[in-house]
């Protein structure tokens, strides 16, 4: 980690396992961390060494010289007067005198303009962020816009002229906003009117929205699985760490069976073990044949050793074990990964049929094949087990209880069909069952998450325990492939679920949810402490970009010091390929090679 400004972790507590059945197929379709640094734990900056604050274990991130540290206690930016925009930006072809045809900041009809598709309303931002992109829909036939951003501690609003329909923040620029008005009261607006000549006409207020910088960081690197890679035309995995403009391949299907022999033809749902030295994943090694998904790990770390290569710490034991038919994706505990106690929970077909799919643990290190793999006792839940969760205090297991599953995932499909049909009888829930050193025990639905009426699939625990994520939809829909998903999230122990705020598109853009295939809800790894305020990060996946391509979003939740919490809205990852369908992202300690820097 040698280029550009560096981020050090003083502590990084643990690592969230990020696995469930594979929710996707291949019949989908065939800054600061930004410079080409990577993010790693366990690495202390002696600018931070006297800081403290963070979730549990007291994460402390520390930037640079130690100039700003993040999330070690209280933080406020300087209350002002701030003075970074004193200017108008002009871009585009908008003319220079374009301040003086718009007017005053209230000036023209308070309705009829532009629509901010992006960010959406309220979002939230990291201050290690991708820097800011605004993109907007143009209505009544106007070409000339004016962006706005107004923060509580600037002297000045931003203001941009642009003929074009987006404008992405300069890294100067967003480096004044981060370090200078994170945790300020902060706007943006949008207006239009259509130039001809030398006059504007039409003139109209578009949308008006809070947005925000927090005052901690995003931390780890997101992993995710595209199925339509542009080189390759194939299955891959592809990373960035926060702040990267663009994303690098992680672990290709020749890779992995270069250096394992696997002939695989496909990667499938995948999570980082805990230590960020391998993925853990789903793949096929039958041409052909989605039907039949064996688990594998492999090696992501480069300066770690081959990419694609076997852990020294798996025996053939265990190897055989992980590699059954149908097994669904891992989960991972940093309290069950070190010497002794490499295990992971998977769920997997037992009887090899569709009728006995049950949760297993899996004992990397096992030198006998008779105790490499045992089934975890659910008592109270005869229904099947899938997409399972292990709590960062390798105490308990979420999972989902439900009548579908079909090669390892959940839903319900006929033997090479992946087209759900529009009413399967489907029935899921939350669970949780203790993991008690793999005997498992009493089964419990979570209250809150299930809900007979509905269903709810995909938990995952928040990086403190404190929360579980999850999808919720109708009785009856297939949960695989859903375009009505829509994300919640509830206290680990049960509760009142909150739908989620990025959910919903602005409702100027015509769009709504359900409806968007809003899925598959993971966490940042760690949760982080400012003002009092408990700050979380979570990626997703949605179609609301064109309807058809699945891509990644950004969310953020915020509990306040009384237990209550808000959500805001969504923010798109302009660096991901737009082109391709980008799935089942996993937010985690990967340690994964750098991405180019900016250009």
């Amino acid at each position: 980690m040698s280029r550009g400004l560096r981020i050090r972790f003083a502590t990084l507590g643990a690592s969230l396992g990020l696995a469930a059945a594979c929710a996707r197929s291949l019949g989908v379709g065939t800054g600061w961390s930004g410079e080409g640094d990577r993010m790693e734990s366990g690495d202390q900056d002696a600018a931070g060494s006297g800081a403290s604050g963070g979730s549990e274990g007291g994460q402390t991130l520390v930037v640079g010289d130690g100039s700003l540290v993040v999330g070690s206690g209280q933080q406020t930016a300087p209350s002002g007067p701030v003075t970074d925009f004193p200017d108008p930006v002009l871009d585009g072809t908008a003319p220079s005198n374009s301040p003086m045809l718009f007017g005053p900041a209230t000036q023209g009809a308070t309705s009829g303009g532009p629509c901010l598709v992006e960010p959406e309303g309220d979002a939230l931002y990291p201050q290690n962020w991708l820097r800011p992109r605004f993109r907007w829909v143009a209505a009544g036939g106007a070409n000339l816009f004016e962006l706005r951003i107004h923060a509580a501690n600037q002297t000045s609003d931003l203001v941009v002229y642009t003929t074009n329909t987006s404008w992405t923040m300069p890294s100067a620029t967003w480096d004044s906003l981060r370090y200078h008005s994170y945790g300020q009261g902060m706007t943006v607006g949008v207006r239009s009117g259509t130039w001809s000549g030398n006059a504007l006409q039409g003139e109209a207020m578009g949308t008006q929205t809070p947005i925000g910088v927090a005052p901690v960081q995003a931390t780890g690197t997101i992993v995710y699985w595209t199925t339509n890679d542009a080189i390759t035309g194939g299955s891959v995995l592809k990373g960035f760490s926060p702040g990267d403009e663009s994303v690098e391949t992680v672990l290709t299907p020749m890779q992995f069976s270069q250096e394992q022999g696997a002939n695989s033809q496909c990667i499938g749902c995948h999570t980082s073990t805990p230590d960020g030295e391998f993925a853990a994943f789903t793949t096929t090694t039958v041409p052909n044949d989605l039907t039949h998904w064996e688990g594998a790990i492999a090696r992501v770390d480069p300066d770690a050793g081959v990419v694609g290569g076997q852990a020294s710490f798996v025996t053939d034991a265990g190897s055989e074990a992980l590699a059954r038919w149908n097994v669904g994706g891992m989960t991972f505990s940093p309290a069950h990964w070190q010497t002794g106690d490499r295990h992971a929970i998977v769920s997997f077909d037992n009887g090899n049929s569709t009728s006995d799919i049950e949760l297993s643990v899996i004992d990397f290190e096992a030198l006998d094949p008779t105790t490499a793999a045992g089934t975890i006792a659910r008592t109270g839940d005869s229904q099947l087990a899938g997409a399972p969760n292990w709590s960062h205090d390798g105490n308990t297991i979420a999972y989902v209880s439900t009548n579908r599953v079909c090669t390892g995932r959940l839903g319900n499909c006929d033997p090479g069909v992946y087209d759900a049909p529009a009413d399967d009888g489907s029935r899921a829930a939350i669970y949780t069952v203790a993991y008690d050193g793999g005997a498992g025990g009493m089964a419990s639905p979570l209250p809150g998450a299930s809900d007979p009426s509905m269903q709810t699939y995909y938990p995952a625990f928040s990086p403190d325990d404190q929360w579980i994520a999850f999808n919720g939809i109708a009785n009856d829909l297939n949960l695989y492939d859903q375009p009505a998903a829509e994300l919640f999230v509830i206290p680990a122990a049960g509760g009142t679920a909150q739908r989620l705020t990025a959910n919903d598109p602005p409702a100027c853009s015509g769009l709504r949810s359900p409806g968007l295939d809003n899925v598959w809800p993971k966490w940042g790894p760690t949760a982080l402490q400012a003002n009092g305020n408990t700050y979380y990060w979570l990626i997703f996946g949605s179609k609301r970009m064109d309807m058809t391509t699945q891509q990644l979003y950004m969310t953020s939740i915020v509990r306040a010091s009384d237990g209550s919490i808000e959500t805001h809205g969504a923010v798109y990852l302009w660096n991901q390929p737009a082109t391709e369908h980008n799935h089942t992202p996993a937010w985690d300690t990967f340690k994964v090679p750098p991405t180019p820097p900016p250009r």
